[in-house]
């Protein structure tokens, strides 16, 4: 039977559980990174809400905006989950 050396296989251990460590964190910067991307997304979609606002307020029409490609996103995302949920309601 092989002599088996306890520092030597501790060093090996180490150095398979750093791989695993090494793989865990890189998920958890990335997963981190995404939370952090869909906040920044969030807040953006809310600054657009209130610009399309303000420039119906100023005078804009909803028609006008469309015809420059500044159609309100938003609205129309409201509008898709309200319907389903009206089809849903009226099928029960």
């Amino acid at each position: 039977m092989a002599h088996l050396d306890i520092e030597s296989t501790k060093a090996q251990a180490r150095k398979l559980l750093d791989s695993r460590i090494e793989s865990v964190t890189n998920l958890v910067k990335t997963k981190q990174r995404v939370t952090e991307m869909q906040d920044s997304l969030k807040e953006a979609e809310r600054e657009n809400s209130r610009a399309y606002v303000k420039a119906l307020k100023d005078g804009w029409s909803e028609d006008e905006l469309k015809k420059l490609g500044l159609e309100n996103t938003a609205a129309g995302k409201r509008r898709t989950r309200r319907t389903a949920n009206s089809e849903t309601a009226a099928e029960s």
